[in-house]
């Protein structure tokens, strides 16, 4: 009997909940830290080219700017953890992270102006306001790329669990259902009750409001189109211009109820919806 298989799924085991830990993560954003500083070093001046025949490791230098990159490191990972918990959680969109950054890179500036007047007037004695700024500009590039390459992957896998590997726990009383956004067609709300109907044609009454699944549910997948309704756009089957500049929705055949297999859209939202829907 042979004992290498379990060997090896052992080992698949031990490196898949590695490669998930904070350690991993922590560990690849150190390795792109690293790398980054190097890099940069080695190409601000030419003496640090690795074919000089001067060439000499920039010590001083590379340790500065691991210093340096830690301090952007902190700043962007507090800032990260607020995006996430208030907007990256609900939806990954372009908008957002380029908030996520911008406003990283403004708090970096908010540190980095008095820091380095405080260090010209010890060093030097004097404030260069010139030098100051052609140092901010040069250090918020940098930033912008370091952010950029330790986000990037972080980013993707919340893009990619908000649009398919999301869940929603639905409370119906006596039982508690875990539906993935995938497997949901739209909620409803009748008698005061909001309804889940699943892809499958089931029907699942739940305890949120409306209101408060407009404010949990990813945007991107989900469309409150009045209020009693809100649809996922695979749901949506046929799509007709009616009267006054409103929508006639149809849903897919296995939205058996009648009273929500069609809807209409107003004129007012009609533009959202186009914008939503395409």
């Amino acid at each position: 009997m042979s004992t290498k298989e379990p060997s090896k799924n052992t080992l698949k085991t031990v490196w898949r909940s590695f490669a998930s830990s904070s350690v991993w993560r922590w560990f690849q954003k150190a390795i792109i830290l690293i790398i980054f500083s190097l890099v940069a070093n080695h190409l601000a001046a030419s003496d640090n080219f690795l074919d000089s025949a001067t060439y000499r490791f920039p010590t001083v230098g590379f340790l500065f700017t691991i210093v340096f990159f830690i301090v952007v490191g902190i700043i962007a990972e507090l800032n990260f953890k607020f995006y996430k918990k208030k907007y990256f959680s609900k939806k990954v969109e372009i908008a957002t992270i380029i908030r996520f950054i911008a406003s990283t890179l403004g708090y970096f500036t908010i540190i980095y102006i008095p820091v380095n007047i405080i260090l010209e007037i010890v060093l030097d004695g004097e404030i260069q306001f010139y030098y100051t700024l052609i140092g901010l500009v040069i250090s918020l590039l940098i930033c912008f790329i370091l952010i950029g390459l330790l986000y990037a992957k972080d980013l993707h896998n919340l893009y990619k669990v908000s649009i398919k590997d999301a869940e929603i726990i639905i409370d119906s009383g006596a039982k508690v259902t875990k539906l993935t956004y995938e497997n949901i067609a739209c909620f409803y709300s009748a008698n005061k009750i909001v309804y889940t109907v699943q892809n499958n044609g089931t029907t699942i009454n739940t305890d949120f409001t409306l209101n408060e699944l407009e404010e949990t549910i990813n945007d991107q997948l989900f469309f409150r189109a009045n209020r009693q309704i809100i649809i996922h756009k695979d749901t949506v089957d046929l799509i007709e211009k009616i009267e006054n500049g409103k929508l006639r929705i149809r849903l897919k055949s296995f939205i058996k109820n009648d009273a929500i297999s069609e809807i209409n859209i107003s004129r007012y939202k009609r533009k959202a919806f186009m914008d939503w829907f395409q």
